[in-house]
C-alpha cells in the first residue's frame, strides 16, 4: 500500500502575502518530514507526530512556539493523537512551557492507562518522562503580542474581530500496513480565558482515526466543532460512498 500524509496549517481570514509564502513552505516541510518517515517504514502515528512537530517548531503556526496568547498574555497549548489500528489515543490540555505538546500527547497514549491529562498533572507527567521545559517567554512571538493588544482594543471598543492568527494545525497519515492516524495541536484562540480548552484535545472533536473508516484532523472555531463534530459526517459520508 502506498503511504500518504496530509498536513494542514490552520485557517485564517487575513494574512499577508509574504506570510502566506512562509506558511506554505512550512506546510511543505511538515508534509515532507511525515512522508519521509513513512517511506522509511515508520508508522502512521510516527508520521503524524513528526509532521506536527515541524509545525510546532515553526513560529508561523498557532502551535508550539507560535501559539496565540490567553488573556494574561501567556501560552497554553492543547494536543491530541490517535491510532486507527487499535483506537488508542492520547491528549493533553492547558500545557505550558513544553515545546512539543504532540509528543507529550503520544506519551500519554503509550505510557499511561489514560487518554487525557491536563494542567498540573500533565506537567508532572512530562517531567517524569524527561521532557524538558522551556521558558514561557520562548513560546511568545512579537506578532502574537501585537495581535493580543489589538484584539483587546477591539473588544473594548466592541468592534467586529477579524481572525489574523492561523488556527489549529494537524496531520493525517496512511502507512504501508494500511494503518491510519491523526495528530492535532494548537495554542487555542487569541485572548481566551485562562484554562480554556477547545476541540483539539477532545478525541472525536479534534480529530479521529479508525482503520475501518479513515482519519481526520480538524481546525476551526473550537466551541462550534465541539457542538457539531463535523468529522463524523465527513467520515460517514466517505464510508457510504
Amino acid at each position: 500500500m502506498n503511504p500518504v500524509v496530509v498536513v494542514h496549517g490552520g485557517g485564517a481570514s487575513c494574512i499577508s502575502k509574504d506570510r502566506k509564502e512562509r506558511v506554505h513552505q512550512g506546510i511543505i516541510q511538515a508534509a515532507t518530514a511525515g512522508y519521509n518517515i513513512l517511506k522509511e517504514g515508520g508508522s502512521a502515528v510516527d508520521a503524524v507526530e513528526g509532521a506536527v512537530t515541524v509545525l510546532e517548531n515553526d513560529p508561523e503556526f498557532n502551535a508550539g512556539c507560535g501559539s496565540v496568547l490567553n488573556t494574561n498574555g501567556e501560552v497554553e497549548m492543547d494536543a491530541s493523537i490517535m491510532s486507527g489500528k487499535d483506537l488508542s489515543s492520547g491528549a493533553v490540555s492547558a500545557i505550558r512551557c513544553i515545546a512539543n505538546p504532540i509528543s507529550l500527547a503520544r506519551l500519554v497514549m503509550e505510557k499511561t492507562p489514560h487518554c487525557f491529562l491536563t494542567g498540573q498533572g500533565a506537567a508532572e507527567f512530562a517531567a517524569a518522562m524527561g521532557i524538558p521545559t522551556v521558558p514561557g517567554e520562548q513560546l511568545i512571538t512579537e506578532r502574537n503580542v501585537r495581535h493580543l493588544q489589538k484584539e483587546k482594543q477591539e473588544k473594548a471598543a466592541q468592534k467586529p474581530h477579524q481572525q489574523i492568527s492561523l488556527g489549529t494545525v494537524g496531520a493525517v497519515a496512511l502507512d504501508c500496513m494500511g494503518n491510519v492516524a491523526y495528530a492535532t495541536s494548537t495554542g487555542g484562540i487569541m485572548n481566551k480565558m485562562v484554562g480554556r480548552v477547545g476541540d483539539t484535545p477532545c478525541i472525536g472533536s479534534g480529530g479521529y482515526a479508525d482503520n475501518g473508516i479513515g482519519a481526520v484532523s480538524t481546525t476551526g472555531h473550537g466551541e462550534s466543532i465541539l457542538k457539531e463534530r463535523h468529522w463524523k459526517r465527513l467520515l460517514i459520508c466517505r464510508w457510504i460512498i
